[in-house]
């Protein structure tokens, strides 16, 4: 049986294993949530149920009646509420019993006792706040200016992969992988197969970049914290790829659990009027399936790596890069479990 976490009782090896908590993390893509329907997921080694209400917006709650603790996600839509199957009480976007139906006036009315998330849609995506405090208001989110630019056409790619959710960031992390893993792809088949590195402090974040090679394989890469944590890098593609220059990416991953990854990828391209129809076009006809082949290649080796691979390395100086993420979430998990203890 799958172990539940709660939010009091999370160790920093629970976080670690699950996701660093106090901050945004994406859901699932948006059309992954149609009005009438209800929607049930794990994430963060959590039970969650999503609907969204017949006004447009998302609602993600704890998927547990607070009557009998029996799961939400097997009730019924009603517009704006969610009605649990076994006895009939309706629960509202934000937590709050609105009704129990087999004892009308039953004190639980007016309470708020399901855990709701915070939501965010971004770029065709469902943005979760996944705080400690249930009753403190989210941080920040300064979604990724690649979603927000309107110069910049997108594509949403969404998989999940049977690894620890660090290492599919850590592979991202990782350029060097490209000149090997890659090497047989249209986009990455140029370029040396050996590098210096560097780290490059940002305001946001750090690049992790080759000191001597760019714009010609996958040779940078640039992580950010603001209030989600994703990556962005770019890949060089030659003018039969059509317009908008270099390929671009912008990933995020997510724990569902400890030992499987909900994975996001944006796709992208500055492209703007005929050229974006070009670019579309081409995406959907040609390069979208030659895309998913290098993702395929990232998660036949992740998926086979061991789930402690990374107690037995020997890594040198093409890793720094995953050293500091490690390190940074290392130290966050344990600042998180110390508050929760303290709470």
């Amino acid at each position: 049986m799958a172990r539940v976490y709660s939010p009091g009782a999370l160790s920093a090896d629970d976080i670690f294993a699950t996701g660093m908590r106090d901050q945004w993390h994406a859901v699932c893509p948006s059309d992954w949530i149609e009005r009438g329907a209800i929607r049930k997921l794990e994430r963060l080694g959590e039970q969650w149920v999503l609907f969204r209400q017949s006004d447009g917006q998302v609602r993600m709650l704890a998927d547990r009646c607070p009557h009998r603790g029996a799961p939400l996600s097997q009730g019924m839509h009603l517009g704006d509420r969610i009605a649990c199957q076994y006895h009939g009480v309706q629960v509202g976007g934000d937590g709050t019993v609105l009704a129990v139906p087999g004892m009308p006036g039953c004190n639980l009315e007016g309470k708020k006792l399901v855990r709701s998330l915070p939501i965010r849609e971004v770029g065709g995506a469902i943005l979760a706040w996944f705080g400690t405090d249930p009753e403190a208001e989210p941080g920040p989110l300064d979604v990724p200016e690649r979603l927000a630019d309107d110069d910049i056409s997108a594509f949403l790619c969404y998989v999940e992969w049977d690894t620890p959710w660090r290492f599919a960031l850590e592979n991202l992390l990782d350029p060097m992988h490209g000149a090997f893993l890659h090497h047989e792809s249209h986009s990455m088949a140029g370029g040396a197969t050996s590098a210096r590195f560097r780290i490059r402090e940002t305001d946001r974040g750090f690049f992790f970049e080759k000191t001597d090679q760019r714009g010609v394989n996958f040779d940078w890469v640039e992580f950010c914290r603001t209030g989600v944590d994703w990556v962005d890098l770019e890949i060089p593609y030659p003018a039969t790829a059509g317009p908008g220059g270099s390929f671009g990416i912008v990933g995020m991953a997510t724990p569902i659990d400890a030992t499987k990854t909900a994975t996001f990828f944006w796709r992208y391209r500055r492209v703007s009027g005929w050229e974006r129809d070009v670019w579309r076009f081409l995406y959907k006809t040609t390069l979208e399936a030659r895309h998913w082949a290098v993702l395929e290649q990232d998660r036949v080796m992740l998926e086979h790596m061991a789930a402690d691979a990374d107690q037995a390395e020997n890594l040198y100086q093409h890793d720094l890069g995953v050293i500091r993420l490690r390190r940074m979430y290392r130290n966050q998990a344990e600042e998180q479990a110390k508050r929760l203890a303290n709470a």
